[in-house]
């Protein structure tokens, strides 16, 4: 018998101490609801769950500007939606001023109408979110300086700027049924005047009609630039663009390169004899689109959605100028368009559906972009549960199996304590060797 060693007692000693840790790190487990709770309960666990958690946040937060972006989206197409509103009823207001039952007292009216209708898209323009102007241009993106393309595809594909007025045809190859008595109206806006011409149609080209509409205020036109094939020109992404259909078209285009030599629109009629409008040949010589629009050269300035959780995982957004200046309703000195002549009222007419077809471009790529942005919050939305299932398999607790295990090592506890006291009592033989 050693006395002072009691060599069971300590063994059921560190039994007890390790029941006792085992409890501990259940009741831990069961406490907090994770199986790690630090990096000593599983290294390469605690490992793989930091970088999990940290993906899933990334792709919250990812989330969350995509939703952002979205509104910010919404604010930009409602100014957009207001100045296409606008635009509709200026145009609804130009074709009154375009029939001669409204007086020149009349016209005068509605000018005070477009004045003050400009005025409020120039407003619509200068909306912002969270101070960050959207709809002046400062957004537009990157772009090359471009030159301003009209083109015709109503006009026969042998139509060139040589052929005469009176051998027009149209794409089936039917003549537009002009004569040599016909007079020839061209009115064309830059910088919100109006610029018209008058001439007779005999001997004249088409060619001619844009070098009379030159000579009405200086070139307005580049008609050695201008073609009468399948290439329409440099866009702003710089490259080449062409007819939808590639087939020849006549295409016309601004003087120069950039916004200064921007033209608003033109118009053009013909008339016979009688100063009765040849409807089905004015119909198809106005039937000139923009193709290409006047862009000046731009670095990189569009909008940024950082959409992913990744380093340059996101989508770049270009918002155009919606400034009347840009839609060609005010002229760089604040001259604003013009319908106090019957002249001006159909030029105005041309381009407001200009000026439309701007506004409608921006709105439906806001529409299109903000719908891709919906799949994508849901596709983070997506990623992220799943990611944040796994974590929960490979971090978190099983509670009822914690609490098994806590209860085994309770029970295994008790038993401990009971041994080592029984054994305590069964030592203690040794003092009756004292009496």
């Amino acid at each position: 018998m050693y006395v002072n060693s009691f060599v069971m007692s300590t063994h059921i000693l560190n039994i007890m101490n390790q029941h006792s840790a085992a409890m501990a790190k259940h009741m831990q487990r069961i406490a907090s609801g994770r199986r790690i709770n630090s990096v000593v309960d599983d290294p390469s666990g605690w490992a793989i769950g930091q970088r999990m958690d940290v993906r899933i946040r990334a792709l919250d937060q990812a989330n969350s500007n995509t939703q952002t972006m979205g509104k910010l989206l919404q604010v930009a197409d409602g100014g957009i939606s207001s100045t296409i509103d606008l635009i509709k009823t200026l145009k609804e207001k130009a074709i009154e001023a375009a029939n001669d039952t409204a007086t020149d007292q009349d016209r005068r009216t509605i000018q005070k109408l477009f004045d003050q209708y400009v005025d409020q898209i120039d407003d619509n323009a200068l909306i912002t979110y969270n101070g960050k102007s959207l709809l002046d241009g400062s957004h537009a993106g990157v772009a090359h300086a471009t030159q301003q393309a009209f083109t015709n595809r109503s006009l026969g594909e042998n139509v060139t700027l040589d052929t005469k007025l009176t051998d027009l045809t149209r794409r089936d190859g039917d003549s537009l049924g002009i004569v040599d008595t016909d007079t020839v109206t061209a009115s064309y806006v830059k910088d919100g005047r109006t610029y018209t011409a008058h001439f007779s149609a005999k001997d004249a080209t088409l060619g001619d009609l844009f070098k009379k509409m030159n000579e009405v205020s200086g070139d307005a036109f580049d008609l050695k630039g201008s073609s009468s094939t399948d290439k329409i020109g440099v866009d702003a992404d710089g490259e080449m663009k062409t007819t939808v259909d590639n087939k020849n078209a006549i295409t016309v285009k601004a003087s120069a390169t950039g916004t200064d030599a921007a033209l608003g629109g033109f118009a053009i009629g013909i008339t016979n004899l009688k100063g009765q409008a040849k409807k089905s040949a004015n119909n198809v010589l106005n039937s000139f689109t923009e193709t290409i629009q006047a862009r000046n050269a731009m670095g990189d300035t569009a909008l940024y959605a950082q959409t992913g959780a990744d380093a340059n995982f996101g989508i770049k957004i270009g918002i155009g100028d919606m400034r009347a200046t840009a839609l060609g309703l005010r002229g760089r000195d604040g001259h604003v368009l013009d319908v106090t002549t019957r002249e001006g009222a159909n030029a105005a007419i041309e381009v407001l559906d200009n000026a439309l077809n701007r506004a409608l471009d921006q709105s439906t790529t806001i529409g299109a972009i903000s719908s891709r942005l919906e799949y994508t919050s849901q596709n983070l939305t997506t990623e992220s549960t799943n990611l944040t299932s796994a974590m929960s398999t490979l971090m978190d607790a099983d509670l009822a199996k914690e609490m098994l295990a806590y209860t085994k090592e309770n029970v295994l506890m008790q038993a401990a304590m009971a041994m080592l006291a029984q054994n305590n009592q069964n030592s203690a033989w040794f003092l009756s060797l004292l009496r």
